[in-house]
């Protein structure tokens, strides 16, 4: 399909703008208690090299969990099959931060993406990088075709700050030997990849590699198999928005991540990657003017995996 997606993004930004102030930010963070809420950009990336942007798309803001497929991919590259026995591939149905779930499944996180799971990614990248945080920082560098992306320090202090329930899980994992590393030293990569900074067009262009088969489009290497980034999809496409995974598939139809600091990206297979950046979330947590940005893009272009 030959859709204009300068008109596309035109007429979904202006459709969209009276939806300001119907959510909140994420205060609990206090780092993103401050965030101007006005703030909101829209960036798509087309595997022929195409880039299209509206509003705050070249703002760089705090990806926070749209991290964790950048860590799932690097501990998928490292352990293949074997990381699956460290961690499921199923819906939670729970909040992405439950502890009850942990206690009655013995430790073993339902999927990568809530935060027990990417806490037991996180220690998985400890046992295998002498440096995980280097790794991570420039394997987003990478992706996005952005030497400057970097970690926010000030932001990872504050999720240190704030991390209470993040500590629990990670000492309740310990306790059933889930987690093989120090405890500190788990917490610690995992709010430094949540403070990463990047901008919609940054993050559109770091998916493109999902949308390729796993082949990153900026030097034709091959970051996953193509079975990997498949599942990587799947993945993204029942458990990627947490408790909005399933209004996620249902209005928009793309396998997608979404992040408490108001990002939100999806894909196109064979085709193109696009991130929405409304800081204003939903009561689940996700971006309320991201959801709809992106249920307005499918519909106008008519395109979705179904």
């Amino acid at each position: 399909m030959n859709a204009d997606y300068s008109q596309i993004l035109k007429e979904i930004y202006e459709e969209t703008l009276e939806l300001q102030g119907q959510g909140r930010v994420a205060a609990y963070i206090p780092a993103l208690a401050g965030v101007n809420p006005k703030q909101y950009g829209i960036a798509i990336q087309t595997l022929q090299g195409e880039s299209f942007q509206i509003g705050d798309a070249l703002l760089p803001f705090s990806i926070q969990s749209i991290s964790k497929v950048f860590t799932l991919t690097l501990a998928f590259q490292t352990l293949d099959e074997a990381l699956w026995s460290r961690v499921g591939r199923e819906p939670s149905g729970n909040a992405f931060n439950s502890l009850i779930q942990l206690e009655t499944e013995h430790g073993i996180p339902r999927n990568p993406f809530i935060n027990a799971g990417a806490l037991v990614v996180a220690d998985c990248l400890i046992s295998h990088f002498p440096n995980p945080l280097a790794e991570i920082v420039q394997f987003a560098r990478k992706l996005s075709d952005n030497p400057t992306v970097n970690f926010n320090t000030a932001l990872a202090n504050s999720e240190r700050e704030a991390g209470f329930r993040n500590a629990a899980m990670v000492n309740l994992m310990k306790s059933f030997g889930t987690i093989h590393n120090e405890v500190n030293a788990v917490l610690d990569v995992y709010f430094h990849q949540c403070s990463l900074m990047m901008n919609c067009l940054d993050l559109a262009k770091a998916f493109l590699f999902l949308a390729n088969g796993g082949v990153n489009p900026w030097n034709g290497r091959s970051i996953l198999t193509g079975s990997q980034a498949k599942r990587i999809n799947a993945l993204m496409q029942v458990c990627g928005l947490y408790d909005d995974s399933g209004e996620f598939a249902f209005t928009v139809g793309l396998p997608g991540k979404s992040g408490v600091g108001g990002g939100i990206v999806a894909l196109i297979p064979n085709s193109l990657a696009i991130c929405v950046w409304a800081p204003e979330l939903n009561e689940r947590g996700s971006s309320l003017i991201g959801m709809k940005a992106l249920e307005l893009f499918t519909t106008k272009t008519g395109i979705s995996i179904f």
